[in-house]
């Protein structure tokens, strides 16, 4: 029925793909102060980078106040990636479920790629993919890289 979607971005780190990812499964807590799309990221259950946990975040999406509730299921140290489900908030309005997977990758000896994956299940056939949210995790990761390279 074409309910289901996945987009996938990846953009080359210039901070390093172990310090990004170290930065967001760490510190997540820490987003808002490197960017101004993000305004809190609170701890709900669990600790910061572990499975399990479920972190609640503020953030502002296409020019609006928004709220995102959580899971962290997966976190794998040695590929460098995170996997959150979303359980409650703006997005499952327009989605049945919705997950986001951010993701480091060597592309040779000298790249990194900050990988962002989203994928989804649409309520109905008039909800529009979530391209601007894409757009918006891209956003989020220069942000974040431009904090972070100068802070080395």
């Amino acid at each position: 029925m074409g309910l289901h979607g996945k987009l996938v971005a990846a953009i080359e780190s210039k901070a390093g793909g172990d310090v990004v990812h170290d930065f967001f499964r760490h510190t997540p807590h820490d987003v808002p102060t490197a960017t101004q799309y993000v305004h809190g990221c609170d701890l709900i259950e669990g600790e910061f980078g572990h499975a399990g946990s479920i972190i609640c975040w503020t953030y502002t999406h296409d020019g609006k106040q928004r709220k995102a509730k959580e899971l962290v299921e997966t976190v794998d140290e040695e590929k460098k990636l995170i996997v959150l489900k979303v359980l409650e908030g703006d997005l499952l309005e327009l989605y049945k479920n919705f997950v986001i997977t951010f993701h480091v990758e060597k592309k040779g000896d000298d790249i990194d790629l900050v990988t962002w994956t989203l994928e989804y299940e649409m309520l109905n056939e008039d909800v529009e993919h979530p391209l601007t949210l894409l757009s918006y995790f891209i956003d989020i990761t220069k942000d974040m890289e431009s904090r972070l390279v100068a802070k080395s």
